[in-house]
């Protein structure tokens, strides 16, 4: 079928990098309806005891944490508005509202990145391709969060930068891949520089990932996380203070650091 033809959701939260992603999609292909997730616009409640320490770490850690903040502005600048489509925004990507509005579109491909967790009955929504995902990790070797490119400096584990998409199914970061590639970014100039080009090559890998989708037929490509090796999952809470430390420790010295033997990764089908 042309891709013309096909259509496609998006399921994204409202994050300027998300934005930008939506808009080279849109640029490309034909997008039915956007559905925004506000997950990431919910202020959680805070035990007040814990907030002049929380703004000390901010401070001590600007460095670690301002260069997200300002690639979010990069891509505010370049990609200010959001395509002009049908467009809802929930409270929960899991929310009623979000399965009515994507039923109601009956698309051929779902395409997720950056939203909560995705759940039932979401996950039973039917599209013809099917559901996928975009994890800025190299799955199956690091997944999870706050920041797989992070964690990454802070292991000394720069060959396992990159991204991966996805089927999505109800687990983390742990579908049958679809494609995957490394980015070495030790030649960057600071973390700001970093984040923009694994985001960046995020975003084209995943322009090529719906390509293939878009233009061919099933069986599609889906291996299996388990065949390519094991790795780890990062929570939150285990974004330590000595793990902020390490990471601007490694960074300081990344052009002198060598790359480890390239993990397995999955590569497109090549007609």
């Amino acid at each position: 079928m042309e891709i013309e033809k096909r259509k496609i959701v998006i399921w994204c939260d409202g994050s300027p990098n998300q934005k930008a992603l939506a808009v080279k999609i849109a640029q490309q292909f034909p997008i039915a309806g956007i559905v925004i997730d506000k997950k990431g616009s919910i202020v959680k409640k805070r035990d007040l005891r814990k907030i002049p320490s929380l703004i000390l770490d901010r401070l001590r850690f600007r460095s670690v944490y301002s260069p997200w903040k300002k690639m979010q502005e990069y891509f505010r600048r370049l990609y200010p508005v959001w395509p002009d489509l049908p467009m809802i925004t929930v409270s929960s990507i899991n929310s009623r509202e979000a399965e009515i509005f994507t039923r109601q579109l009956n698309p051929d491909l779902i395409v997720v990145s950056g939203t909560e967790l995705i759940k039932k009955p979401m996950l039973d929504i039917p599209a013809r391709i099917g559901i996928v995902n975009l994890h800025t990790g190299l799955s199956p070797y690091v997944k999870g969060g706050p920041n797989c490119t992070n964690w990454c400096i802070a292991n000394n584990d720069w060959h396992l930068i990159g991204s991966t998409i996805m089927w999505i199914n109800a687990g983390i970061d742990s579908g049958n891949i679809i494609t995957s590639e490394t980015i070495d970014i030790r030649k960057t100039g600071n973390l700001l520089e970093a984040h923009k080009v694994v985001m960046e090559h995020a975003h084209q890998l995943y322009i090529r990932a719906i390509r293939y989708l878009m233009t061919h037929s099933p069986p599609y490509q889906s291996i299996p996380q388990k065949t390519l090796g094991n790795g780890r999952l990062f929570l939150t809470k285990m974004w330590t203070t000595d793990k902020r430390n390490q990471l601007l420790k490694n960074w300081k010295i990344k052009n002198k650091s060598e790359l480890q033997e390239l993990p397995v990764c999955v590569s497109l089908p090549v007609d």
